[in-house]
């Protein structure tokens, strides 16, 4: 059994902002008067109920539903806990990198739920082709942890950060956690070692 690292998803506590992480990918916010709902539609079930759970973890209502084209969506409940994540991560209906952001270990893990696979020896974590200018920030957000990557597929609109080589996978690896039920080989960090 592998040592946890000092910080890790599996020795944090949960918390509301750990929901970044899904605003990292593909997540997206919708705010009204009556609150802020977060969301993210997955290419997997397993992926879209570990969400659910870790949602759940940091107190939230949270559900897995299937969208009209038949893929899976995790979703928060609409409540007011989320307003302040909402107002960091857009402006207006945009959404936005808020500046300087440090991605928890928690952040990290939702990331890799919702959008991390792994390719050849290498990890990609998949980037909002829709806000192209996060892309180099998320990158940089990454670096602050002690995690280079390498921005990919930004001319063939599947944008990604390539974490590659054994020190980076393992630094990842240790940061997420252990991996969720479900997941086929090589879609989380952990099993690329």
């Amino acid at each position: 059994m592998g040592q946890l690292a000092f910080f890790s998803a599996e020795t944090d506590e949960p918390v509301v902002a750990d929901l970044a992480g899904l605003l990292a990918g593909w997540g997206q916010t919708s705010s009204t008067r009556s609150g802020t709902r977060v969301s993210v539609v997955v290419g997997a079930r397993w992926r879209a109920d570990a969400i659910v759970d870790e949602m759940r973890s940091t107190g939230l209502d949270a559900e897995s539903i299937t969208s009209d084209e038949g893929s899976p969506i995790a979703r928060t409940s609409i409540c007011h806990d989320l307003d302040v994540l909402h107002r960091a991560w857009s402006t207006g209906a945009v959404k936005t990198m808020p500046t300087g952001w440090v991605p928890s270990p928690r952040a990290l893990r939702f990331w890799a739920l919702a959008t991390g696979h792994g390719d050849h020896g290498q990890y990609l974590l998949g980037l909002d082709p829709h806000c192209p200018e996060s892309h180099a920030v998320l990158a940089t957000a990454l670096m602050r942890v002690g995690i280079a990557p390498t921005l990919v597929g930004t001319r063939i609109n599947t944008p990604e950060l390539r974490v590659s080589g054994p020190r980076r996978l393992t630094r990842l690896a240790e940061y997420v956690g252990r991996g969720p039920a479900g997941a086929s080989a090589g879609d989380w960090p952990g099993d690329l070692s």
